[in-house]
């Protein structure tokens, strides 16, 4: 919703400064339709060309993470770190090898149903499933796990980032996209040169639409929104590092509540539950 808010307060502040100084919208009104489509559609074709159809849709998506920011919050991190304390406890008290049926059937598993929020999420469960399996398969190396394990957050990082760094592109094309434009409606403007200073007037204004277009798009729309959405890939993918830093410490041979306390210092501050809370859940914590 900050968003949303701030795209407001930007365009009220540029076009209700442009009146207030004695701007009139007519020239601007009646250039826009014919500046959209020169600079939208460019911006859109060169957009196409540079990216599959793949990164399409990846970016389309990324508008709703724009909109409704980190999917994951102070509730969530609790319920991950709840549910990892649950299966290190269980593979150092019973063996990795009870940890089998929760991990080949996540769907089934009374303690992934325990946290709902966690089993919707099918890379939290996908990660936590595939390293505890690969702990029950005796690779029980806690460097060679968390070398594993950084590679494939910093490959999944990599792969989310890359709808943002497209959005950028378009960013840092949009102002050559509206010169593009200006030159275009100069040309027309040139072709009427014989026409009363009024009219030329009205034609060199609305050429001119086009540069403040390409210049607003660019910096005050696709930029933050391209920035936005890095912070919040970002902000996800602390999610799952918390994921990385519990196994690790519980295959270092930590007890279960150190590795779930060196897997909440990773929490990202504003989102980390207090050492009281996290003990008061995890003592309420039973899963049959």
């Amino acid at each position: 919703m900050t968003t949303i808010g701030g795209l407001v307060f930007l365009l009220a502040c540029v076009f209700g400064g442009y009146v207030i100084a004695g701007g009139k919208f007519d020239v601007i009104l009646h250039s826009l339709p014919h500046e959209m489509i020169t600079i939208g559609g460019a911006a859109i074709g060169a957009f196409v060309m540079s990216n599959s159809m793949h990164d399409i849709k990846h970016v389309l998506g990324g508008f709703g993470k724009i909109v409704k920011g980190c999917k994951f919050h102070k509730h969530e991190y609790t319920d991950l770190l709840a549910l990892l304390y649950w299966f290190v406890r269980l593979a150092q008290s019973k063996g990795s090898m009870a940890l089998e049926p929760h991990i080949e059937k996540p769907e089934e598993s009374p303690a992934f149903q325990k946290f709902p929020k966690i089993a919707a999420d099918q890379t939290a469960v996908a990660m936590i499933c595939d390293y505890l399996r690969m702990v029950g398969m005796n690779a029980d190396d806690p460097h060679q796990i968390e070398d594993i394990m950084a590679r494939e957050l910093k490959k999944r990082a990599n792969e989310e980032l890359h709808a943002s760094h497209a959005m950028q592109n378009i960013a840092d094309a949009l102002p050559a996209l509206g010169i593009v434009a200006a030159v275009l409606g100069v040309i027309k403007t040139m072709a009427s040169i014989d026409q009363p200073p009024t009219v030329l007037g009205g034609m060199i204004g609305g050429a001119l639409v086009g540069t403040f277009l390409g210049i607003l798009l660019a910096y005050g729309m696709m930029g933050p929104m391209a920035a936005r959405l890095k912070g919040v890939v970002e902000e996800e993918a602390a999610f799952y590092e918390v994921i990385r830093a519990v196994i690790v410490s519980h295959l270092h041979g930590n007890a279960p509540q150190v590795a779930v306390e060196a897997g909440r210092k990773t929490v990202p501050t504003h989102s980390m539950p207090s050492f009281q809370e996290l003990e008061a859940v995890l003592q309420e914590l039973q899963i049959s």
